[in-house]
């Protein structure tokens, strides 16, 4: 059963857009691993290692978050946020409630 916390934590993370779902992102990059960590202050919380450099970053969490979420990275577009830490990131064809199964799959039940 998913975790109260993490699924009420996620309606301020997922919305619907008409082409699908939009996800509010903190990106991290320079981490020391790739992975989703969590939500924090109403955003999906993604770490990447790559250096934020002529896109670098962007590229690596878009390529992450097409794994994680099991989507093909072409569903994927940035829509704000490129040179940002605060990102959002349109999911083609996929609805709030698939996106937020997906999600609270992936984070195990973490809310933070």
């Amino acid at each position: 059963m998913a975790d109260p916390a993490l699924v009420a934590a996620l309606k301020d993370v997922v919305r619907a857009h008409p082409e699908g779902t939009v996800l509010e992102l903190q990106a991290q990059p320079r981490a020391r691993r790739n992975g989703l960590a969590g939500v924090h202050a109403g955003r999906l919380r993604i770490q990447v290692t790559q250096a934020p450099e002529k896109g670098k970053a962007n590229a690596a969490l878009l390529k992450l978050l097409a794994r994680e979420l099991a989507v093909r990275r072409s569903q994927l577009e940035l829509i704000g946020g490129e040179t940002s830490t605060q990102k959002r990131i349109l999911v083609r064809g996929l609805t709030v409630d698939a996106v937020s199964a997906r999600l609270v799959e992936r984070l195990g039940g973490r809310p933070g």
